[in-house]
């Protein structure tokens, strides 16, 4: 039955479309903004040898590089305006949304409503613009030094006018990219940030893609191989779809309250509980310290490579924390657990909820309100998260464990595909979400107009 209805509105949905237009708007406009953020992708930073640039580039493979290059679209190998893509904005108001919870001030400035959110986002913007410039100037530096040993900089002209020149206009691409994604989740569909890092990690699909059937052609990979490539990526989205749909609903009841009729009726609703309540926070943090050491020690390896004491413990860490090494997965894994413990610490206050819950006369049956409520709500959260960052870590450590124990190119790693599959979900329902008020808006003018007519 309730397969039909689902049907029923899905065919009605697609009918509909045709004559949303303000929804085909937002689509259109959604299309053009990212057209545009793939266009500034390819504009380099003044006075940058593309050549070199790339040269050394390889050198650093398996780095931090790759990490935040996959959530640029290739907009840092290219060294171009947007190298450091929207990274300094979702690590801003990631801080911000910490330190809310960890601040009392911020705290009560979150509950003031609208006025302290604009509030917040101010300090996200400028939390943005201060990271812009310190990773900007880094970056600077890094590419004068970078490969200047061996005499293949990737810098023309080093100095203090590339410097000022490179931190302006990264900080100019980065401000105008946040920019962009305000828009879009404003004017457009979806949510632009997230758009914008899911438009990048798609972008490399297609060159992923013609690798996995050249090797095909050539014979480098069986056909058996690819198919069962194509069948894991298919099962693990599914399974993706499946946990972060997934959520535990705790029963709300309210006191009775007398009808229009003179009868008393109790209320009843749920508080759903997200089985993965920290989304993609945890292998984000985790990979970003993971393989931060692991990049520093791979710019500095030219210099040291002459010294026995530091070139050994180059050697020791650039073995030891490769991907897919025994050290890097057993600590990739307990980053991720602890991240996921953290976060939803953070985002979900039991405390909170438990008093809100109280002082709109609602309860959980066979829990008194109040101090009970909360260390009910903090068993239930402390027993879905484990669920949660089981899922997490076994989504992450599976490609992993494929591209290097089994030698199966697995292009796309377990945090970009949990960034495209969630993004999709969000968009998809708030399609769906301006497809049914369209709807609805059409029977409340249908039902006028009838009524017009009787009168």
């Amino acid at each position: 039955m309730a397969t039909s209805a689902d049907q029923m509105a899905a065919s009605l949905s697609l009918n509909n479309f045709a004559q949303a237009t303000e929804l085909k708007k937002r689509i259109w406009f959604t299309l053009g903004a990212l057209v545009v953020f793939r266009l500034l992708s390819h504009v380099p930073l003044p006075g940058i040898d593309p050549v070199a640039l790339q040269a050394q580039f390889e050198t650093t493979k398996g780095g931090v590089l790759d990490f935040f290059n996959m959530f640029s679209g290739g907009a840092l190998q290219r060294m171009s305006l947007i190298a450091l893509g929207v990274m300094p904005y979702i690590t801003s108001s990631i801080v911000v949304q910490l330190a809310t919870s960890l601040s009392p001030a911020l705290g009560a400035l979150k509950k003031e409503g609208e006025s302290g959110r604009k509030k917040l986002n101010q300090y996200t913007r400028y939390g943005t613009v201060v990271l812009t410039i310190i990773q900007g100037y880094f970056i600077a530096v890094g590419l004068e030094s970078w490969g200047a040993s061996s005499g293949h900089s990737a810098v023309v002209e080093p100095g203090l006018l590339f410097r000022v020149a490179a931190v302006t206009a990264l900080l100019g691409g980065t401000m105008f990219l946040m920019w962009l994604g305000e828009q879009i989740t404003s004017r457009g569909i979806g949510n632009g940030i997230s758009l914008i890092v899911m438009a990048g990690i798609v972008s490399q699909l297609p060159r992923a893609l013609v690798n996995v059937f050249e090797g095909g052609r050539t014979g480098t990979m069986s056909p058996l191989l690819i198919f069962g490539i194509l069948i894991l990526v298919v099962g693990l989205i599914a399974f993706i779809c499946f946990m972060e749909r997934a959520q535990r609903r705790v029963l709300i009841q309210y006191p009775k309250r007398a009808t229009a009729r003179g009868m008393m009726q109790s209320d009843k609703s749920f508080l759903p509980l997200k089985i993965n309540t920290a989304n993609v926070i945890p292998p984000i943090f985790a990979s970003s310290l993971l393989l931060m050491p692991l990049t520093l020690v791979q710019f500095a390896g030219n210099r040291v490579a002459g010294e026995s004491t530091w070139g050994d413990i180059v050697l020791a860490i650039t073995t030891n924390l490769q991907h897919g090494s025994p050290l890097f997965m057993a600590l990739y894994a307990a980053g991720i657990i602890f991240f996921c413990f953290f976060y939803t610490a953070v985002v979900f206050n039991p405390e909170e909820t438990a008093d809100n819950l109280k002082r709109y006369g609602g309860f959980i049956p066979g829990i008194r309100p109040g101090k009970n409520t909360e260390i009910y709500l903090d068993y239930v959260l402390t027993r879905i998260t484990v669920i949660g960052a089981a899922y997490l870590t076994f989504i992450c450590l599976v490609p992993e464990y494929l591209v290097t124990a089994l030698g199966i190119p697995f292009y796309l790693g377990g945090t970009s595909l949990l960034i495209v599959v969630n993004v999709t979900i969000d968009t998809v329902t708030q399609i769906q979400s301006h497809l049914l008020a369209h709807q609805y808006g059409d029977l409340i003018k249908k039902s006028k107009l009838k009524g017009g007519l009787r009168r």
